[in-house]
């Protein structure tokens, strides 16, 4: 029987009964709100909802379809605050964000008393353990004196480091961060099989398979496409040297930790005119999205965190990079790091850049890359750009709900409420499956495919010599006008840098670009 202690700080009949709509989201059917959605709904707590919603419905048989997570009636919780937060942790996972929202709405004493009603319970002492960690507060519980340590992350659900061992809650803290920066990801399925794949081994066993002059080509050739790909994905054209310029970053990317110093640097390298953009952390909001036409009224996609959470968030990311990032896989850190880092959007430009930088930093400080190489990365988000921008908007489309603004005299947005958690805790797993899909073409066709050009590329300029005898630079620039032209020699080139190329050897060198590069595509039909 409950105590009436704890009467006093659950109040009865919170919880919601069967419904078909919950927070303006339609469910596959009728069912009650389970876990974290119970208790959104019945603290009131304005959260991005999670990606996946769960509830218990009617029926003996486990239904998964539009957000929803439907189990049976007989995994219904008990409709109390402890039943639903032992089911939140049991078939969820951490949802930091929502859990720390719930701390700090809670009475301390209605967790207390949960602690004490099983103080050796492995869910209980997970929610102290989370309390205190999230919170920075005690509560007035003596240390638990005996039992086995349990991880705070349940490693079956979502990824999470080795951790320390924390004697009070005899909980292991193997969160893969800390209070001010904790991306998580899930355990599905897609990533399991891209982790068993071992795409670092196969990097490996690519380079190798390329000898060493023309591996260095190669690794030259992905860094200049990087880079201009990342400036394309932002709608820019540079100068040849400001991509150049950034290419070198991105080959010197590992070399340094990230911090605050770090990325001022990055952002000074990747701002070609300063006159017009401030540099350093933003002082004011940040939104990425349209204006109205006729009142010049922000039309947001995504609001960027606050200008007063930037210098602790920031120190978050630092941290994760210090300590945290080396100890997950780095596929997954690298999407934690980077689309956390985007997503608090810190500077007013150059955040897409960085964002796309700190992929490259973290997959090189961890020895991903064979030596020397720079998987384009960026070029493989230009090819998917359209799923790129889903995924950045799977999280933004979840957050714009709950984020309270107005707009200013200048176009721009004022945040009114507090949202910092919301850039803290967030779930990583669909960035980190998309950033695995990138990752494994850039290493399985992209690398090969390049190292295959230049091999034919270095056929094709020797043989081009037993035709006509010419400097290497016109030899290129022959080669660049027959690639431009699929494979023929237009007849502006043929009237100017050619001219002295006789109707036979034109003819020779067309077919000799067909033999290697293949014959030109059949446009008669």
């Amino acid at each position: 029987m409950k105590s009436l202690r704890f009467m006093e700080f659950e109040p009865l009949h919170r919880f919601s009964g069967p419904v078909t709509v919950f927070h303006d989201v339609r469910l596959p059917e009728r069912a009650t709100p389970a876990g974290y959605a119970a208790l959104i709904d019945a603290y009131g707590l304005r959260v991005p909802l999670p990606p996946t919603l769960f509830a218990t419905g009617e029926r003996h048989r486990i239904l998964e379809k539009a957000g929803w997570r439907i189990l049976t009636p007989r995994h219904a919780p008990r409709p109390t605050l402890e039943g639903h937060l032992t089911f939140a942790l049991k078939y969820e996972g951490l949802d930091l964000a929502v859990l720390k929202r719930l701390f700090l709405t809670l009475e301390a004493g209605s967790l207390e008393t949960i602690v004490q009603g099983t103080p050796t319970g492995s869910y209980a002492r997970r929610i102290w353990f989370l309390y205190e960690w999230l919170t920075g507060q005690r509560l007035d519980l003596a240390g638990v004196g005996r039992g086995s340590y349990v991880p705070a992350v349940d490693p079956n659900q979502q990824w999470a480091v080795p951790g320390e061992n924390s004697p009070r809650h005899r909980v292991r803290n193997n969160l893969p961060g800390t209070p001010l920066f904790c991306p998580l990801v899930r355990r599905t399925t897609a990533l399991e099989e891209f982790v068993k794949l071992d795409l670092a081994a196969r990097a490996r066993a690519a380079a190798a398979a390329v000898p060493g002059d023309l591996l260095a080509r190669t690794a030259a050739f992905l860094l200049l496409k990087d880079s201009k790909s990342s400036y394309a994905i932002e709608g820019e054209r540079p100068p040849q040297d400001r991509i150049q310029r950034w290419g070198r970053a991105i080959g010197e990317a590992g070399r340094h930790p990230i911090d605050l110093d770090e990325l001022l640097r990055l952002q000074r390298l990747v701002i070609g005119d300063r006159r017009f953009v401030h540099l350093g952390l933003r002082a004011e909001g940040g939104f990425v999205g349209e204006h109205d036409r006729d009142t010049g009224a922000p039309l947001p996609d995504h609001i960027s965190a606050r200008p007063e959470d930037l210098s602790s968030l920031v120190e978050g990311m630092a941290a994760f990079d210090r300590q945290s990032a080396g100890e997950l896989d780095p596929v997954i850190a690298a999407a934690a790091l980077a689309f956390g880092f985007v997503y608090a959007h810190p500077f007013e430009d150059g955040n897409g850049r960085i964002h796309r930088y700190l992929v490259h930093h973290l997959l090189a400080k961890r020895g991903f890359n064979p030596p020397g190489v720079v998987f384009p990365i960026s070029a493989a988000i230009l090819d998917r750009i359209d799923t790129y921008r889903a995924v950045l908007e799977s999280y933004s489309q979840r957050l714009l709900p709950v984020v309270e603004w107005r707009s200013t005299e200048r176009g721009n947005v004022r945040v009114l409420n507090d949202t910092a958690d919301f850039y803290r805790f967030f779930d990583a797993t669909r960035q980190a499956e998309f950033l695995f899909g990138c990752v494994r073409r850039t290493i399985e066709e992209d690398l090969p495919k390049e190292a295959e050009f230049l091999r034919r590329y270095d056929r094709f300029a020797l043989r081009v010599q037993t035709i006509v005898d010419m400097p290497d630079r016109t030899s290129d620039l022959l080669f660049r006008s027959l690639h431009q032209n699929d494979g023929r020699l237009s007849g502006r080139a043929r009237r100017a840098e050619f001219e002295a190329l006789t109707d036979q050897e034109v003819g020779q060198v067309e077919r000799l670009y067909a033999e290697t590069f293949g014959p030109p595509p059949d446009i008669t039909g």
